[in-house]
């Protein structure tokens, strides 16, 4: 179990929401070597992983929204996997119902959405899919909310994410 330590949780619980959350997916990276690959899934527990999604999720796109989230290679890795339904069930439904519908776009677009491009064609897709606009507007408004209820989540569950040391 990867472990992390108790007074750097206490220290960044002090900070908000968002550092006590990086506290455990900055140790997961760490076990990762810096990179998420095929060969190191195995390595975290399907609880991490979905705190891990959660932050590229976020990450991406609060940066450059969905177009940008599966450009940059996440698409499979929130779409293809129970991230809506591990949402919910972690009680941010709102969140999970927000995935699935862009799940739909995405599966709906998915080569097209996932071919290489160049930096115009990248930015050409926020026109041709504008089906996003609203979902990221909405994920937009209610970040910090999900960001809390996410937070709430592993602070109720520690010992799923990793070992207090």
């Amino acid at each position: 179990m990867i472990e992390v330590k108790d007074e750097m949780l206490q220290q960044a619980a002090g900070e908000g929401m968002d550092a006590f959350i990086k506290v455990f997916t900055d140790a997961y990276m760490e076990a990762l070597g810096g990179k998420l690959t095929a060969e190191n899934m195995a390595l975290l527990t399907g609880e991490q992983h979905t705190l891990l999604a959660y932050v590229f999720f976020r990450d991406e796109v609060m940066e450059g929204g969905f177009c940008q989230l599966i450009q940059n290679g996440y698409g499979g890795y929130i779409f293809d996997n129970p991230f809506a339904k591990s949402m919910r069930l972690w009680g941010v439904g709102e969140l999970g119902k927000l995935v699935y519908a862009a799940k739909n776009i995405y599966d709906a677009n998915r080569a097209d959405l996932e071919r290489e491009r160049t930096d115009e064609e990248f930015m050409a897709m926020y026109e041709q899919y504008e089906a996003f606009d609203d979902l990221e507007d909405e994920f937009l408004e209610k970040e910090e909310m999900f960001t809390a209820q996410v937070a709430e989540y592993v602070d109720e569950h520690l010992d799923l994410f990793a070992k207090v040391v």
